[in-house]
């Protein structure tokens, strides 16, 4: 059985830095693209960074040049880097794996950026 286990989500100030990671367990993960993605109250949720299983990577715009996505395949861990964090960054991240025809997520951890 697929399981995804995201954690490190805080509140943080703006400007600070916070690192997510997701856990991931129940198959070769690192056959497999992996994705972050993120939901803010009252919004959709939206793609925030992918990484292929060759280690390619690929972010939204609004996250360019402050988050970086990585992984560990030796783990099963996906890490999300995020610096310059900014008010409008405030959501729940949700860790991804597409596999086949089915899409799993994780739990999702919160971020909030606040003073």
């Amino acid at each position: 059985q697929v399981q995804l286990v995201e954690s490190g989500g805080a509140k943080v100030q703006p400007g600070g830095s916070l690192t997510l990671s997701c856990a991931a367990s129940g198959t070769i993960f690192s056959r497999f693209n992996m994705g972050w993605y993120r939901q803010a109250l009252g919004k959709q949720r939206e793609l925030v960074a992918t990484i292929t299983s060759g280690g390619s990577t690929g972010y939204a715009d609004f996250v360019k040049g402050r988050f970086t996505i990585s992984r560990d395949n030796a783990k099963d861990t996906v890490y999300l880097q995020m610096s310059s964090l900014k008010p409008e960054d405030t959501a729940v991240y949700y860790c991804n794996v597409p596999i086949g025809l089915l899409n799993y997520w994780g739990q999702g951890t919160q971020v909030t950026v606040s003073s």
